[in-house]
């Protein structure tokens, strides 16, 4: 008697994937720049969040930015981390190149959002001063919280800017 289960229906085709699954992929260049960009962009979160947001409508889309990125690579790096990516047939080298593309795009507008909110006051004999059109009251302290955003987005920008081009490699193999 022949067995009654298709092995067709049991198995999983198998995706297109250069990076390892499990611990082995935080060994890497592209797993080592995931958890970069997940403690930086966590950084830019909560920095932003502990400032007093002085102009929401350029802030709010740091912090969506930072807050959807966040979980995003979270959730990314978990696939590798547990081996699920290996169960998902899809080319995983052209979506990790696309994924971090359209991170880099998002969080190079959010640093630039960032960069002209803090940019809009100059340092003036120790307090912080408005020096353009954005009229907003912020102590020298809060000015520096969103200095440190500033240059934290920065880097998370570079970090997402250089998992892409690793991913592009990986994708053009």
């Amino acid at each position: 008697m022949a067995d009654p289960t298709n092995p067709a229906a049991t198995s999983f085709p198998a995706p297109t994937i250069s990076l390892p699954l499990g611990p082995d992929v935080l060994r890497t260049y592209s797993g080592a720049l995931i958890c970069l960009e997940i403690v930086f962009g966590g950084l830019v979160w909560v920095l932003v969040a502990s400032s007093n947001v002085p102009v929401p409508l350029l802030q709010g889309w740091v912090m969506f930015v930072s807050i959807t990125m966040f979980c995003c690579s979270t959730a990314y790096l978990l696939l590798f981390l547990l081996g699920l990516a290996d169960r998902i047939n899809t080319n995983w080298n052209f979506l990790d190149m696309f994924y971090h593309f359209i991170a880099l795009l998002c969080y190079f507008g959010a640093f630039l959002l960032e960069a002209a909110t803090t940019s809009a006051w100059t340092l003036t004999n120790g307090t912080a001063v408005p020096s353009g059109n954005i009229l907003t009251v912020l102590s020298v302290q809060q000015h520096n919280i969103n200095v440190a955003a500033t240059i934290f987005a920065f880097v998370v920008t570079l970090c997402y800017g250089c998992s892409m081009f690793m991913g592009f490699k990986r994708w053009r193999k």
